[in-house]
């Protein structure tokens, strides 16, 4: 191939697209990037400002996240709106079992933060802004083709054909919900939960004190984030509610002080009387993971590559850590003078990212159906587990450590000239 029109295609400036973006703008300036983006960007779209808004729909950002977007340089402008979640409470719903972490115990300002979409998308573009990265938007990779020594992408832009263009490789990260990746020929195994996560910010007569709740129950597990401020204890948490599709269309149909008193019964009292529930968004729950994430010239990262259960607030951390991974196998194709998109190089992404996604995967889906169970032997064992979780000083740590995001590898990337080729898993 001649010299391409760009390095690399990311398709999609989403949360993932957007941060791999950033960080090959940080880490590989060598790189020439090219952003697809379904939705329009300009300088001219981007507030002065920020006002929280009480619907905004928000992300569980695990402690090793914040490590990464410090590496970055960006959480100091994150930090200004993200709430730190200090404690953690695992509770069974009508039975004794209960485990509690807190940051204090493990020398941290906090387990993880929760910060608004809206929030973290702004943060991104105004620093990705003052980069070198191209955009395309509104425009969507509709295409590729293998051509020797890359690809070539075809665009589509205001629904019309737009001029093809070729890369040395291009990374899909539009989503889970996106058909780009099928058309490309990966095939994503899919377990359905035959459930519902149903979405909204609430406000309780109590404070949260920084306290996330996860409560497993017999009709699914639900989970309440603290929100709303990193510095005040206020009363508004992120709600993420497992619900079946008979149980979600009920909810959905009833006024929102029928919702709450719902809440309020299977949640119970633990941050007194639920007083308001805001606008509900839901999706079907599904286990999605691609087993062989990369073709020659072509990488899935994020939701594309592995769509997980939110009840350990897992999904966004994982695909971070992936990211990172990701940049880093770059960073070395370009010191050692090889092709982004040659196989191999994207083949060592894959084989340091796939422990790491599996076991994450094995850890989310074991909680959902450990809890998800109802038979009394059953029941009995795991109420005994989160008593002796919370009992046993190693087995809490190794627990803490997986809610934090650090239980896996972790690449640790610093500007060029400083490349550390890994942090070990414990560190």
């Amino acid at each position: 191939m001649t010299k391409p029109d760009t390095d690399l295609i990311i398709a999609g400036g989403g949360l993932a697209g957007a941060t791999l973006a950033l960080a090959l703008a940080r880490m590989v300036p060598s790189l020439h990037v090219t952003v697809v983006e379904a939705f329009p960007l300009s300088p001219d779209a981007l507030p002065d400002s920020y006002q929280p808004s009480y619907d905004a729909r928000s992300t569980a950002l695990a402690w090793g996240s914040r490590l990464i977007f410090e590496e970055l340089g960006l959480w100091h402008r994150l930090a200004e709106h993200a709430t730190p979640i200090e404690h953690i409470h695992v509770s069974d719903r009508g039975h004794f079992g209960a485990t509690r972490l807190h940051a204090a115990e493990h020398g941290q300002q906090a387990l993880g933060y929760v910060a608004d979409n809206r929030w973290m998308g702004l943060c991104l573009m105004r620093e990705l802004l003052e980069t070198n990265v191209q955009w395309r938007a509104p425009a969507e990779v509709t295409d590729m083709t293998p051509i020797p020594g890359g690809v070539r992408v075809r665009l589509s832009e205001d629904g019309e054909d737009a001029p093809e263009l070729t890369a040395r490789c291009l990374v899909v990260a539009d989503g889970g919900r996106s058909g780009l990746r099928e058309k490309l020929g990966f095939r994503p195994d899919r377990h359905s939960y035959g459930q519902n996560a149903l979405i909204a910010n609430v406000s309780t007569s109590d404070s949260h004190g920084f306290t996330a709740f996860e409560r497993f129950t017999d009709a699914g597990p639900m989970a309440l984030l603290p929100h709303g401020s990193p510095t005040r204890a206020g009363h508004q948490s992120a709600l993420v509610w497992t619900l079946s599709d008979e149980a979600l269309q009920e909810v959905l149909e009833l006024p929102d002080q029928e919702k709450c008193r719902w809440l309020q019964d299977r949640f119970g009292w633990r941050l007194g009387r639920f007083t308001r529930i805001g606008t509900c968004h839901h999706y079907p729950l599904t286990l999605t993971t691609v087993d062989e994430p990369v073709r020659p010239g072509v990488a899935l990262v994020g939701n594309a590559a592995h769509a997980l259960h939110p009840v350990a607030g897992q999904g966004f951390n994982l695909a971070l850590r992936g990211l990172m991974t990701l940049v880093e196998q770059f960073r070395l194709a370009e010191e050692q003078g090889r092709s982004i998109g040659d196989l191999e190089v994207l083949k060592g992404y894959q084989a340091l990212h796939r422990e790491d996604w599996q076991q994450t995967v094995r850890f989310s889906d074991s909680l959902v159906r450990l809890f998800g169970h109802s038979m009394l032997p059953v029941a009995a064992a795991r109420d005994a587990g989160l008593v002796g979780l919370d009992l046993l000083p190693g087995a809490k740590r190794w627990f803490a450590r997986k809610a934090m995001g650090l239980g896996g590898r972790r690449a640790v990337i610093e500007r060029p000239g400083k490349l550390k080729r890994e942090a070990p898993a414990d560190e």
